[in-house]
């Protein structure tokens, strides 16, 4: 890890898990204990949050320009409690009017929303990492299509906020199957693929993330690719230098990682 604010790939878990008791907290407190350090991970606590979130589709990139958006409580059949949580970070609304810009500059159509909340994939990781809510956040969407190469591209274009210690991060999950989810074969075949895919300079990752869907047991890891496009994003935001793995762990027997780029 250099001084520079690195992108970040996290695991964002399942649905609230983090903030559950019982088997559903057991299975995924690993996870949250990974969450809990991040910080720790990075070479200084970050001026702002910039999340691309796998819940969030538009028909433009969009990002969040309120204040004080509210949060999207869009997981199902959980405990009353954990429709109860809170998350009051402050917004950033120039952080995302600067990342808007950016993405102008690099020919890629933005939408800037005050009215849009956060979703799971922003909030839950959030509360984990930061729970005193005190660093201001934005959230983004990835784009309908969900063409990597094109993430990619979005990921290029944001990476002058590093230099301003925002911290970007892609939220999703290296593995999700929900049809599956202990896909150990599939995960670990994948993961291999990742690692070596994430191993090489920012040329290498374009390459090889282009054609993520012909890694081994690629669509068995993920049938749809909406948690994996973050990746493309933070991995598009980093420099020439190859990815480091924050983190490899297990969901009950399957593997998921977190990686960073510096």
């Amino acid at each position: 890890m250099t001084d520079a604010m690195p992108s970040i790939y996290i695991p964002h878990g399942g649905g609230p898990a983090f903030f559950m008791a019982g088997p559903m907290g057991q299975l995924f407190r690993p996870m949250g204990e990974f969450l809990a350090s991040v910080d720790t991970l990075l070479p200084a606590t970050p001026s702002a949050i910039l999340v691309v979130t796998a819940h969030w589709e538009a028909e433009q990139v969009t990002v969040t320009t309120g204040e004080r958006p509210g949060l999207i409580f869009d997981y199902f059949g959980f405990p009353p409690e954990t429709y109860q949580l809170t998350y009051e970070a402050p917004g950033a609304p120039a952080v995302a009017t600067a990342a808007a810009s950016h993405l102008r500059k690099a020919g890629i159509d933005v939408v800037e929303d005050t009215a849009h909340g956060w979703d799971h994939g922003v909030f839950i990781p959030l509360k984990v990492m930061y729970p005193d809510a005190t660093i201001p956040v934005v959230a983004m969407s990835l784009r309908v299509g969900l063409d990597p190469e094109e993430h990619i591209r979005i990921g290029e274009a944001l990476r002058p906020l590093r230099d301003e210690g925002v911290l970007i991060v892609g939220s999703g999950m290296s593995y999700h199957n929900l049809a599956v989810q202990l896909g150990q074969d599939a995960s670990t075949k994948f993961h291999r693929w990742l690692d070596a895919a994430l191993s090489g300079d920012a040329e290498r990752r374009r390459s090889e993330l282009s054609r993520w869907s012909s890694a081994p047991l690629a669509r068995a890891a993920h049938p749809r690719e909406e948690h994996l496009l973050p990746l493309m994003v933070a991995s598009g935001a980093g420099s020439d230098a190859s990815a480091v793995k924050l983190w490899a762990g297990l969901v009950g027997d399957t593997p998921v990682g977190a990686w960073a780029f510096p």
